[in-house]
């Protein structure tokens, strides 16, 4: 007998981020092999759901300073509030500390069933942006602190990100359950690369480069135009695939404009089409990832699917795992010293050898995944019944 999981959180399709793709795999795979398994996120206007499981989604409105992210009120919505009375969750899983996860919290007081909490994302780089004062952050991470103290178990997606939580405050246990990627490695990397070359009218000797996630700053994107314009000066002829959507796109349209790299600088806008994505990483020689804020991205997972190396930032949380020159490239956090890691990369590095070793290293199927979360989940669930006996 299977068991019946939710997974909770604030964004889900068509908003496009690493805790999204969690979510939509961690309930895919649990409902194909282990029961019944639902995701409960926030309304999205004039989006109609398609998954092979059921999405419940309750009453939200936008966040302003956040777009397309929107916030959840469900108390506002009877007819979900009745749906979810009638669903018998044996674990509640909160991928969120907001409205969601909190849902996901009360669920699992009411009924005395276990909930795991997950800390993804950095949340005070994100109220910092938000509130724009940091005694508003301090006091908004305090209360993130509060949530996961609540929680039965806490799981983080590696053990930097452990660091980050403890860095808030969270004094109490925490698991490590590691991230995937759905896909499997292209049998044939180079038809792939072919059909993005015909449809972006790249040459097949362009050295182009990558980027996926949503276009904000906390991406440290600024940074990393800057770096493509000292490449230029330096330089090198490349192609730069800028995949993504957020707040920050405009601007940073503009600043491509202002420094005379719209002949280089390709924005694809959001990319919905997943094979078309792993066609991207399967032609890109270098996957760039300069982001100090996210904790263990999954785009990193995606790009070693399909033998791309990456290159990310020394000592950030994503880049736990990565050898320098070994199974990826690590630069200091400047313009100056990313522009002359991938120059001294490109000339002097076997970057197909780098990928490979990515590849070997860094890359993990969900389904595997998955397979170890139900497991763990399945303890959880026995060992909790055996306490309440």
């Amino acid at each position: 007998m299977g068991l019946i999981t939710g997974q909770f959180n604030e964004a889900f399709n068509p908003i496009m981020d690493g805790v999204t793709n969690v979510v939509r795999n961690y309930a895919c795979w649990l409902n194909r092999k282990y029961g019944i398994s639902y995701v409960i996120t926030p309304h999205f206007p004039n989006y109609v759901d398609k998954e092979e499981f059921e999405v419940l989604r309750y009453h939200s409105i936008s966040v302003p300073t956040r777009p397309p992210y929107r916030t959840g009120v469900p108390a506002l919505d009877i007819q979900f509030m009745r749906r979810i009375r009638n669903i018998p969750f044996d674990i509640v899983h909160a991928h969120s500390p907001f409205s969601a996860g909190r849902i996901a919290m009360n669920i699992a007081h009411k009924r005395g069933i276990p909930v795991v909490a997950s800390f993804h994302s950095k949340y005070y780089d994100d109220l910092l942006e938000s509130l724009k004062f940091e005694s508003a952050a301090k006091i908004g991470v305090s209360v993130i602190v509060d949530f996961y103290n609540s929680a039965d178990f806490v799981w983080t997606v590696n053990n930097a990100t452990a660091g980050t939580l403890r860095e808030y405050g969270y004094k109490g246990h925490i698991e490590v359950v590691n991230n995937g990627t759905e896909y499997e490695t292209a049998e044939d990397r180079k038809a792939a690369g072919h059909m993005v070359n015909e449809k972006l009218n790249l040459k097949p000797e362009d050295l182009v480069f990558l980027f996926v996630g949503q276009l904000v700053w906390q991406k440290n994107l600024k940074v990393l135009i800057n770096a493509l314009d000292l490449l230029r000066n330096m330089g090198m002829d490349y192609k730069m695939l800028i995949a993504g959507m957020g707040y920050a796109e405009e601007d940073l349209k503009k600043m491509v404009e202002e420094l005379n790299l719209t002949d280089r600088v390709i924005f694809l806008g959001p990319v919905y089409d997943r094979e078309y994505l792993k066609s991207l990483f399967c032609r890109a020689d270098l996957l760039l990832f300069p982001s100090v804020y996210d904790n263990a991205s999954i785009v990193v997972q995606e790009a070693a699917s399909q033998k791309c190396p990456p290159l990310l930032i020394k000592g950030s949380n994503t880049a736990e795992g990565i050898i320098d020159g070994e199974n990826g490239l690590l630069s200091d956090n400047s313009p100056e010293a990313i522009s002359q890691r991938i120059y001294d990369a490109v000339h002097q590095s076997d970057l197909s050898r780098i990928g490979e070793r990515a590849h070997e290293t860094l890359y993990r199927n969900w389904e595997s995944i998955v397979d170890e979360v139900y497991g763990r989940y399945k303890e959880i669930v026995n060992a909790y019944k055996r306490i309440r006996a």
